[in-house]
């Protein structure tokens, strides 16, 4: 009979890799899709739901990520200061050329859980506008191609 093995918390944090994904002319939406499963840890065949089990994942030329189709360019993302009368509103074109940032941040975010483990995994995205970052003495990986590769051997 076989067991079904669930992660540890404690068993993770030594077998976390740092993974570099470089976002110079990547659709938005596809580069957010392949960091949001190395947060969460899908690519692995030790994936608990409940257990953060991703790597580390940095973007890097954040701004010259792209939207595709017109729909998206136009559409408003809003948010609320926490003040009264205080909902602000700006369109995600206008967003990605304020702060692409803090842009993709906020769309991979919304790929991943809205609870306490969703805070622990987003707390492993770093996301830089420029090339240059400062997570070189973790010897990060190159990311090359989508998850879906790396789990059929390619």
């Amino acid at each position: 009979m076989k067991t079904t093995i669930s992660a540890r918390a404690e068993d993770m944090e030594a077998s976390r890799v740092w993974f570099v994904m470089d976002a110079t002319n990547k659709p938005i939406g596809r580069l957010a899709v392949d960091a949001a499963m190395i947060l969460r840890g899908k690519h692995k065949t030790i994936f608990t739901r409940h257990v953060d089990t991703g790597d580390h994942v940095i973007i890097i030329n954040a701004e010259k990520a792209v939207y595709t189709g017109q729909a998206k360019q136009t559409e408003e993302v809003r948010h609320h200061t926490g003040w009264p009368g205080a909902l602000k509103s700006i369109q995600r074109q206008k967003e990605m050329e304020i702060k692409p940032a803090e842009a993709i941040r906020r769309i991979v975010r919304g790929m991943i859980p809205h609870n306490k483990l969703g805070d622990q995994i987003i707390g492993k995205l770093k996301v830089y506008a420029g090339s240059d970052h400062p997570h070189e003495a973790q010897k990060p990986i190159i990311f090359t191609g989508g998850v879906q590769s790396r789990n059929k051997g390619e």
